[in-house]
């Protein structure tokens, strides 16, 4: 049972004891928020501000926080499963690699499970590299992937450097995004396992795929012997208006990476669905790679009751119908604001909302938390701030999401006019 501390009590702890650079520095940024009551899109500090949630933690709750028919799902199959044992074959993890065979490109079939997305990653990269029997990894600058082993090494330097994980320039090749010619030039020699892309990449704050560009890409590694490896974990389960991401772009990846969103926000589970011919080691030795918690039963039980939420007709249509009900709103707000308020970022219900000053999005954010809104910006890029509506929402909220953002944004432009 946890202690009823304070929330000073709270913040005092996680100082000292967990994570005190991380808790210093949303007080700096002035968040001064310890979670609370959370239920739907809905957020509660613990001394009772509400908080709209439009970050979602980078789509873990997609279908709100503590949906019911999510914790139900689990309450019913604790009756009868635990975590089980990963070496032997399971009920849950079946159906649940059968199910996402179904959901995803016809170019995947094995599903390799984790406990999140870098984890998930990390065996993709692998499965590449045994496929391929080559070592070099492609990435896009500025991308992100996640915290482990070889994941850490493909992202952003911020997250390496720290740690000694920067890749070696031999092995690790990142280019620009939406850079054909750079991405050709890094292919030529012929020598990379893969090409690992973020759909949208999202902590670079959303710029969207030039047309045409994915496809070129994918063509180019058939071309060269390279694996596509589609990292979905934010812009998979129906986000985009489409169960995966990639589909907008006509690309069938040889590897889809999807995580976050998979657990309902209630049991972590990933996975990284792959080809035959990246995932032909599990028929030369099934225990060269394994997870503990990877496909946990409870977890594949969850992800399965998700994966039938997210493509329901009804969900579908109330994806189309937020995107392009927000999109009007907040084009309405950027008429009023629009020498600060310059571009909306947009795939579905993964949005990035861009200002015309270099931490624009942090001004808004604070003033959206200010005005009830959780919505961060890019964390490299501090133009752009993340607004990432669940696919649940109705109407209502998001009326009084535009108003409480129009609301915000009157007092963000004058913040940010006092800072220049």
């Amino acid at each position: 049972m946890l202690i009823n501390n304070s929330k000073e009590k709270v913040l005092e702890q996680s100082i000292k004891w967990w994570n005190p650079g991380k808790t210093r520095q949303w007080q700096e940024d002035g968040i001064d928020f310890v979670m609370g009551k959370r239920e739907g899109y809905y957020l509660h500090d613990m001394n009772g501000k509400e908080l709209m949630d439009l970050h979602l933690n980078g789509g873990t709750y997609n279908l709100g926080h503590r949906n019911p028919e999510i914790i139900a799902t689990l309450k019913e199959a604790m009756e009868e499963f635990d975590i089980g044992n990963h070496h032997f074959p399971s009920i849950a993890r079946a159906q649940l690699a059968e199910e996402l065979a179904k959901c995803t490109p016809s170019s995947v079939k094995y599903s390799i499970f984790s406990s999140g997305g870098s984890e998930a990653v990390d065996a993709a990269l692998k499965s590449a590299r045994y496929a391929t029997k080559r070592k070099k990894i492609i990435s896009i600058r500025n991308g992100y992937h996640g915290h482990t082993g070889l994941a850490v090494s493909i992202g952003n330097e911020r997250y390496a450097r720290p740690f000694l994980s920067v890749g070696d320039p031999s092995e690790f090749v990142q280019v620009p995004f939406n850079d054909l010619e750079a991405m050709e030039k890094a292919l030529a020699p012929g020598d990379a396992a893969c090409v690992v892309v973020e759909t949208v990449p999202a902590t670079y704050g959303f710029p969207m795929p030039e047309e045409g560009y994915l496809k070129a890409v994918k063509k180019l590694c058939e071309k060269h012997g390279t694996l596509y490896i589609a990292d979905e974990v934010q812009t998979g389960l129906m986000r985009t208006g489409k169960m995966w991401g990639i589909e907008h772009y006509g690309v069938e990846p040889d590897i889809l990476v999807t995580a976050k969103g998979l657990g309902g926000g209630i049991y972590p589970i990933g996975a990284a669905v792959v080809s035959e011919q990246a995932g032909g080691w599990m028929n030369e030795d099934g225990s060269a790679h394994i997870s503990t918690f990877g496909g946990a039963e409870l977890g594949c039980i969850v992800a399965m009751k998700v994966l039938e939420i997210s493509q329901r007709s009804e969900v579908v249509e109330n994806v189309a119908f937020i995107a392009d009900y927000l999109r009007q709103g907040l084009e309405r707000i950027q008429e009023q604001y629009s020498e600060f308020f310059i571009g909306i970022r947009q795939l579905g219900v993964v949005m990035g909302l861009e200002f015309n000053h270099p931490e624009g999005a942090k001004h808004v954010m604070r003033s959206l938390y200010k005005n009830g809104v959780w919505a961060i910006y890019s964390m490299l890029d501090t133009r752009v701030l993340q607004f990432k509506p669940g696919l649940l929402c109705d109407r209502a909220y998001c009326d009084e999401l535009l108003n409480r953002f129009e609301v915000s944004m009157k007092e963000a432009v004058l913040s940010a006019k006092q800072k220049i």
